[in-house]
């Protein structure tokens, strides 16, 4: 697989963790109370931060080659 398929891969990665971590933040600040909540916000916010990362990891690398 090339650089630049793996790229993609791992962006979609951290697009479908930006994802979860808005569900969840969500879902927690709405349904859940107490620790549950605290938990649900903090899954979220680890999830938000990593995906922060991947995408800053990637963009940063700048263009590979296709070929």
């Amino acid at each position: 697989m090339s650089q630049a398929m793996m790229n993609m891969w791992i962006s979609f990665i951290g697009l479908f963790l930006m994802f979860v971590s808005a569900v969840t933040a969500i879902y927690s600040r709405e349904k859940l109370k107490g620790i549950f909540k605290g938990i649900g916000l903090t899954i979220a916010f680890v999830c938000l931060v990593v995906s922060g990362l991947i995408v800053a990891v990637i963009v940063l690398g700048g263009p590979t080659a296709i070929g």
